[in-house]
């Protein structure tokens, strides 16, 4: 079709300039017929021959560029190249050899170049793109995808100032439908079955394997990963266009990007209407959960945002970067131990908060098997010491961070956020407040996440340590968990009453597949340049992890991929007066009596703790 439209083009003009010298030397006594034919014939054979030539017939119109453009002129010198022999051999035969030749050359590239323009103009209202250069020399890129996606990328990269750093060599098509053609200038290399190959041949020439970046459909997880594959087997690093548009570069995939579902992108605006001109206090602020919640709210304009942590340090890095960020804020950053009921009845006088977010807990799993006290003071005490003086100082709101751990807990830390729940729950009954209780999975890049070791050992060449081949976890991002809490404390509306939201989190992921990726996104092969290693399960880990018990029922909420398990709060005295009870004895550092009465108050944590030890006794 390109090809037809140009030589149709080519005949055109010549037929015009021979009209328009019929009208200029009417001593020509009519209309040249046989000069016209002789012409219009070497004109369009030339022309053919030049396009053909300089592989203009592999250009996809809406999608051209400058060095499209430059070809496309190159294709034109060379068509009129070849015509000039054909005058030659054809001396005395033709009426006006010359200027019929300049005329029809200038009317044909005009109309060679204007339907470009046109299918430039109906695919991005941008006719003169055409004329727009791709960087000559920076990073080598092979770019992965669709037609569409990679228009798109392309186009984002020639307006970044960062683009200048990139150099796309090829286009890899996901479904091989536009192979052997060219998108602004890049030519189609082959599709994914070849990509190996060509990744070899740029290697081969450039002297290093070419960036691979992944758009549109290859993002999805099953191309990403098959592509991450090839790339790692042939010494290529995988990389994605940013998130953030004003910066339009290419960054490395992360682990966040193989999730086994599409990453969710919560709407925040009830959100923002529950913060904006709140009083709202975050505690265990300075971590990694909590900062990202800090950041997430100080940017909600809040009245006021009080922080309580008890990291020094921790606390010094997120009240630097609130103040820098937000200098208008009233911000109250405060040193406070959950544990200590006096010290947070202090900091909720002052503070006043409407909506309390509790976010400081200690959740190692091993570490918790080993200081069994402690974690029963921070997980259980410290959420009653702050539930407690969240409702003495007024606050209408109150959200709970929870963990998937603690459904049917098999170890000490699942047991006492259980346990935490269960008390969170008789307290906003009892004060009134609207309470929101959220269960994480794993949230990637946590201090408290695989993925960080994962990368140190990657980094240190060796060898990726696994628990267990057969486990599998739930996966989120931190964007993913802020917002889950920030929305289930707008869902949550109902007061003397605390429900439970857990985000669809789609299917579990195999541990060993993820750290398998990991290697993979750094350019390496598994087993090959990195070895995986299974030490074991340790003290208190489980194999599988769920969401919810099977009395909890799950409903799905207004906010889609957010579901809300409704749960009645625990009958009344009792059970304060035996947490009561328990944190006397972890404070005697008394850790047979308070395992005892952890067992009794969780009796699933009970009833998992009796399996354990009746299979010790067989062993």
């Amino acid at each position: 079709m390109t090809v037809g439209f140009d030589v149709t083009m080519a005949a055109l003009a010549m037929t015009i300039a021979h009209v328009a010298l019929m009208i200029i030397h009417p001593e020509l006594g009519g209309f040249p017929v046989k000069s016209w034919i002789l012409a219009t014939s070497g004109f369009v054979l030339s022309a053919t021959a030049g396009l053909i030539i300089g592989g203009v017939h592999r250009q996809v119109w809406r999608h051209m560029g400058a060095p499209d453009a430059t070809r496309l002129v190159l294709s034109v010198a060379l068509s009129v190249v070849f015509y000039l022999v054909v005058m030659v051999a054809l001396n005395g035969r033709l009426v006006h050899s010359l200027p019929s030749l300049l005329t029809a050359t200038a009317l044909w590239v005009t109309a060679v170049f204007a339907g470009r323009m046109v299918a430039r103009y109906r695919s991005t209202n941008a006719p003169f793109q055409i004329f727009q250069r791709l960087p000559a020399r920076s990073q080598p890129v092979l770019l992965v995808g669709e037609p569409e996606s990679w228009i798109d990328v392309l186009r984002r990269l020639q307006h970044s100032p960062n683009g200048a750093n990139l150099r796309v060599l090829g286009l890899i098509e996901v479904d091989g439908v536009e192979q052997g053609r060219a998108v602004r200038g890049v030519p189609v290399l082959g599709d994914i079955n070849t990509l190996g190959e060509v990744i070899d041949i740029l290697s081969l020439r450039y002297g290093d394997a070419p960036w691979v970046a992944v758009t549109g459909r290859a993002r999805d997880r099953a191309t990403m990963n098959r592509v991450l594959e090839t790339a790692s087997a042939h010494g290529a690093n995988i990389m994605a266009l940013g998130r953030d548009e004003a910066a339009q570069t290419l960054e490395p995939v992360r682990p966040a990007d193989l999730l086994a579902r599409p990453e969710r992108a919560l709407d925040l605006s009830p959100v923002r209407s529950l913060i904006s001109g709140s009083h709202v206090l975050i505690t265990g602020g300075g971590g990694s959960i909590g900062s990202e919640l800090s950041r997430q709210v100080a940017r909600q304009s809040p009245a006021s945002l009080a922080i309580v942590e008890a990291s020094e340090f921790n606390l010094y890095q997120i009240d630097h970067h609130i103040h820098a960020l937000h200098p208008g804020l009233p911000l109250d950053s405060r040193i406070g131990d959950v544990r200590d009921a006096s010290r947070m009845q202090a900091i909720f006088a002052s503070a006043k908060p409407d909506l309390v977010i509790h976010a400081a807990a200690l959740k190692h799993v091993p570490l918790m098997e080993e200081n069994i006290c402690e974690a029963i003071l921070t997980n259980v005490g410290g959420a009653v010491a702050v539930a407690r003086a969240a409702a003495a100082s007024g606050a209408s709101r109150f959200v709970f961070i929870s963990t998937d751990k603690a459904v049917a807990p098999d170890n000490v830390m699942g047991a006492t956020k259980r346990l935490a729940e269960l008390a969170i729950s008789r307290i906003c009954a009892d004060a009134g407040m609207a309470g929101a209780m959220v269960r994480f999975g794993n949230v990637l890049g946590s201090s408290g996440s695989v993925v960080p070791l994962f990368e140190r050992q990657i980094a240190a060449g060796g060898p990726v340590t696994l628990t267990d081949p057969e486990a599998t976890r739930y996966f989120m991002t931190i964007e993913e968990a802020t917002a889950l809490v920030l929305q289930a404390a707008a869902l949550q509306t109902e007061t003397r009453q605390a429900d439970l939201f857990v985000l669809d989190m789609g299917e579990p992921i195999a541990i060993r597949k993820l750290a398998e990726t990991m290697i993979r996104l750094k350019g390496k092969v598994p087993g090959v340049d990195i070895e995986i290693t299974t030490m074991g399960m340790r003290k208190g880990e489980k194999r599988h992890e769920v969401l919810t018990y099977p009395h909890e029922a799950l409903e799905p909420t207004a906010v889609e991929g957010i579901n809300r398990v409704t749960c009645e709060a625990p009958a009344g005295e009792l059970l304060d007066k035996q947490i009561s009870v328990l944190l006397d004895a972890a404070r005697r550092h008394d850790p047979s009596e308070a395992l005892r009465l952890l067992a009794l108050l969780v009796p699933e944590y009970g009833a998992a703790q009796a399996v354990r030890l009746r299979r010790s006794n067989l062993a």
